[in-house]
Formats: structure tokens, sequence, C-alpha cells
């Protein structure tokens, strides 16, 4: 969900430097949503390959493939990009009609994605996800990087909303063990964000995080929504006042629609992926530095602060 969300503001450059252009975003089906919130892009074309990869024996499953293939291959375009750089994102780019392009071999995550791309450019591997992207689309389609990084979401209609308006979004559940942060020093910062006088709201997009932020909601108080899609936890993040989250997906969308946010970094080097948006953002942690209460606090604080602006 963090690609998807990185990969806006290179839609945005294109779309401010190319009138008139036309843009379709191949995606994961459960991040479908992510795409049509920016008002640039036409067509988002669903694909289910972490799903697909594990039964591509069943029948079913090779039929879903032909239909994706299908609806890939409907249109021809100028040009295609792989703003990944892996190698299962520059084979699904080889499933469009149209010049393939993306990174050049020492630029890509994965160098053999770069045998698959008609076209190829240099872009430093150092420079942060964000910037990466919009570099790339920049040296293929002429143009320069200029400005500041824009999002340009657009929030959707809520499908669920908080009782209270100023709410602050906790984000406690990640994809692995390694990525969690201690249940009491979330309780602190919960504590915290109730002395400002915010609504808590838990965040959760799977059954274990749903558990944890029930748990969590029972001893620090605050609400727990039922399960969201992306597109509806969306706009549950654009209208808080705050996000305080682990390093996911949804940390990523609450910075992107300039929320105050801090992100929690447990069993990652934030530097290259970390919380980026118009608004306050801040990273702590990093890989085997799992970070203490007091320093995300302080962070906290800052983010707080920043919420008087909005």
């Amino acid at each position: 969900m963090g690609d998807v969300v990185h990969a806006m503001p290179a839609i945005s450059d294109i779309a401010a430097n190319i009138p008139g252009v036309v843009i379709d975003w191949i995606v994961e089906a459960p991040f479908a949503g992510l795409p049509a919130l920016h008002p640039a892009v036409r067509n988002v074309i669903p694909i289910a390959w972490r799903k697909w990869r594990k039964s591509l024996g069943k029948p079913e499953t090779r039929a879903a493939l032909k239909a994706a293939r299908a609806a890939i291959a409907k249109e021809n375009y100028d040009l295609v990009f792989d703003l990944q750089g892996l190698v299962k994102s520059a084979l699904w780019a080889t499933q469009a009609n149209g010049a393939r392009a993306g990174y050049d071999w020492a630029s890509a995550r994965e160098p053999l994605a770069s045998l698959f791309y008609k076209k190829r450019a240099a872009v430093d591997k150092t420079l942060h996800a964000v910037e990466r992207s919009r570099r790339l689309a920049a040296a293929h389609l002429g143009y320069e990087v200029a400005g500041k990084a824009k999002f340009s979401l657009k929030a959707p209609d809520a499908a669920w909303t908080p009782q209270s308006p100023r709410y602050a979004v906790l984000i406690t559940g990640a994809s692995r063990p390694e990525k969690l942060w201690p249940e009491a020093s979330w309780q602190a910062v919960a504590q915290a964000l109730q002395a400002r006088g915010l609504t808590l709201v838990w965040l959760w997009g799977s059954a274990e995080e749903g558990e944890r932020s029930t748990r969590l909601a029972a001893a620090a108080g605050g609400e727990v929504p039922p399960f969201l899609s992306v597109k509806d936890a969306a706009a549950v993040l654009a209208r808080a006042s705050v996000c305080v989250g682990l390093d996911t997906g949804f940390s990523h969308i609450a910075a992107a629609f300039g929320v105050p946010t801090v992100g929690i970094y447990c069993d990652h080097e934030p530097g290259l992926v970390g919380i980026t948006g118009d608004g306050f953002v801040a990273s702590v942690g990093g890989r085997g530095q799992r970070p203490t209460t007091e320093a995300v606090l302080g962070l906290v604080g800052q983010a707080l602060e920043a919420t008087n602006t909005r």
C-alpha cells in the first residue's frame, strides 16, 4: 500500500507537465481504491496476484489471469511505466501494449527487472521512494522535477465516522510481529492525545489487528471502527486531526492527505520510505532500533502543535 501512495506525486507531475494525458493504473485489488482518489487517473485495473500466485493450477485462477491480461491489453499506450522496479511488476507491465519504461540495471530494486524495459533511466537509489518515482517519470517524459511533491488525493465520502469530529487515528497493527510496538507505549500515547481533547480511533485492517485494537481501546478508551475498505479507511484518515502509526500503508495515506503524522519504525529503516506529506511528518526508529515511548511522545507533541493549523 505504501508503494501506491509513494507513486502519487509522480502522477501529479505527469498531469501537470503533459496536458491532456490519459493515465491508467494497474494495482493489487485490495488497494484499488487509492489510485481512484487521484483526479488524473482515468481507469484503475485491479489484479490479485498475491492471491493468484498461491493457486496457479486452479481453473478459476487461470480464468481470472486471462481476464486481467485482457483488461490490461485492451488499450494501446504510448508508454508503460513500471515505477516499482521489481521483476513481478515488470512482468505485469509486459501484458500492456506499449513501450515499457523503467529503471536501469543499477537503479532498479531488482536489477533483473530492467531487462523487461525498452527504455531505461538511471535514478539515484539513495533517494526517497517518492522522489525516485518522480525522477523516473521525468527522465522518460522529458521534463524537470520541480517543487514539493504533490499527492493531490481527493478525500472520498465517509462510510463510517467517529462520534467526535476532532479525533486522532492510531495504527497499531503491522504485517509482521517484528514491526509491532509495545501496547504499554500505545497506552501512553493514547493518554497524551486524550489530554488534548482528541477522541481516539484505533484503525485496523486484519482480524489480528482488530483484536489488538479492541484490546487497546478497552484499556485506553476510544472507538474501534468496523472493517473498512482501503477507500473507506482513507476517508477516516483524511479527516483526522493527527495520526500515529507503525510503518504501514495507512500511516502513509494519512500523511499524503496532509494530516500531521508520526511513523513508528521498529524493523525497517525509514530513510528511503519514511513518512512524507504536506503537513508535519516524522519517522522514528529503525531496524533493530525500537523507539522509546519518550521519543514518540516528543514527536506526538510536535504533531499536536501542528494540528492548530488544520
